[in-house]
């Protein structure tokens, strides 16, 4: 047989199943959102850049006006000739117009008319002379103008070449877009790491679950590296091992209540055999068989009263009786349990202490069922401490938790079995001898849940010493 292990057939196995997973549609939803953001920013940083260069151009504009005014105005036309020479790249093309829009001087060749005389700036396209590097004759070129109309009825046009901050703002989306990309394959980068990771996890907790659905109680969901204090897959994790723990627990209450079960019915139901089979070889007489006929009724009481206490359990684990819960006294109950088990107690001569420290313990719940558990918790005691022996029985209320109290000098519980005591049928080796059917303390530990009270075995130098109490209340805020 081959030993290479078969993957799962749910198992996502193939790089573009990622999608299905949420943690890579997640992903994929936050790249969007902030690729929408990054849209908007890269936007907003283009119009900034953009509109700076052509605002440096609009504060130029007025200055070169002003340098051309500079001196004799009948020398202006000279002066945006000779302009040419301080400027041979043609960059900041410079004219002059007369009345008519007939060009005088300089080298601008835009359209007239000119959209506005008072010099604010616009943007025009003109058809290129092939002066300056690069520049081909008739290619259109775009400039920013400002045109300004002089006292003497011509129009002094100055302009600067758009092609530096075109070339610039073809650079910047090219740079902004180079940065999307990036950022875009970065992002389905870790949306597909996001989506591998958690499809290895997915892969672990389904493996975990098929281990588990073939019988392997044992085997838990596993946790990512943080843990309980992980993310939201962890906390969903540990809830659901809490779930297993808790129901392999209870599978091996269930196997030891049956191994308990068939071990303490298997000795009656032997005796009631083996008492009809001597009455059907032996008896010879009416007196015999009524004998026999006794004797099982007997057995077959004791095993009837083993199934009633089974059932008084579940019906008290089930929680039914908690519809009729009223105001009691605890106090009460137990004062009237010490009080009947008081003269048990004086024939093994066996001292039954009883002390509270306070007259009455009020508290909602069911006053048999709490009189039977705190009368098998007594009886217990009785049943194990030697003669001479002695039982404290102590009832106190400590910042508003209730504890009660049963301590006796007999044998103790060995510290194993301390868990083992409140399960059904459980007797230790030591105990089989004596009467009873392992139910007594599984029956408190069930009437205890019910009142929200809880049942445990604290250490003893002597004897067994088991508590009921409740959880003191939380303060308030």
């Amino acid at each position: 047989m081959s030993s290479v292990k078969r993957k799962a057939p749910w198992r996502l196995a193939r790089l573009s199943e990622l999608r299905r997973t949420a943690g890579f549609r997640m992903a994929l939803l936050f790249m969007c959102l902030y690729g929408v953001i990054a849209v908007l920013l890269f936007a907003f940083l283009y119009i900034q850049i953009s509109g700076y260069a052509v605002a440096r151009i609009d504060e130029w504009l007025p200055r070169g006006r002003n340098a051309m005014l500079r001196g004799d105005m009948a020398q202006l036309r000279t002066r945006v000739d000779e302009h040419l020479k301080i400027d041979p790249e043609n960059e900041r093309p410079y004219a002059l117009f007369d009345r008519t829009g007939r060009r005088l001087a300089g080298t601008f060749t835009g359209p007239m008319p000119f959209p506005v005389h008072d010099g604010r700036p616009y943007t025009v396209e003109v058809i290129g002379e092939g002066r300056g590097e690069g520049r081909v004759a008739g290619k259109p070129r775009t400039l920013r103008a400002g045109a300004w109309l002089m006292p003497d009825g011509q129009v002094l046009v100055v302009s600067q070449d758009m092609a530096e901050i075109e070339a610039f703002d073809a650079l910047l989306l090219k740079a902004l877009a180079t940065a999307a990309a990036i950022a875009l394959l970065m992002g389905l980068a870790g949306a597909v790491l996001i989506g591998r990771r958690a499809v290895a996890r997915l892969d672990a907790i389904t493996d975990a679950i098929q281990a588990i659905v073939s019988g392997d109680l044992s085997q838990r969901l596993p946790t990512g590296r943080g843990g309980s204090a992980g993310d939201d897959l962890d906390r969903l994790v540990t809830v659901v091992n809490g779930m297993l723990n808790d129901i392999e627990r209870l599978m091996h209450e269930v196997k030891g209540a049956c191994d308990n079960i068939a071990h303490d019915l298997r000795t009656p139901l032997a005796r009631l055999l083996a008492g009809l089979e001597r009455a059907q070889r032996r008896a010879n007489s009416a007196a015999d068989y009524q004998e026999a006929v006794e004797a099982a009724i007997a057995e077959t009481l004791g095993l009837l009263t083993i199934f009633n206490a089974m059932l008084r359990i579940s019906e008290v684990e089930d929680g039914a009786r908690r519809a009729g819960f009223t105001d009691i006294d605890l106090a009460a109950i137990t004062d009237d349990a010490v009080e009947f088990y008081a003269p048990s107690a004086d024939e093994k001569r066996i001292t039954l202490a009883y002390a509270h420290d306070t007259a009455a313990v009020p508290m909602r719940g069911d006053a048999s069922l709490l009189f039977e558990a705190v009368g098998n918790l007594i009886d217990n005691a009785i049943k194990f401490t030697p003669e001479g022996g002695r039982i404290t029985v102590a009832l106190n209320v400590r910042h508003g938790a209730i504890r009660l109290d049963v301590h006796d000098s007999g044998p103790g519980i060995d510290p194993l079995e301390r868990e083992s005591v409140f399960l059904r049928f459980h007797r230790s080796e030591g105990s089989r001898h004596l009467p009873g059917n392992g139910l007594g303390l599984s029956l408190v530990a069930a009437v205890a849940k019910l009142h929200g009270l809880q049942a445990a075995v604290f250490d003893s130098q002597q004897g067994c010493h088991i508590v009921l109490r409740t959880a003191a209340p939380k303060p308030a805020a």
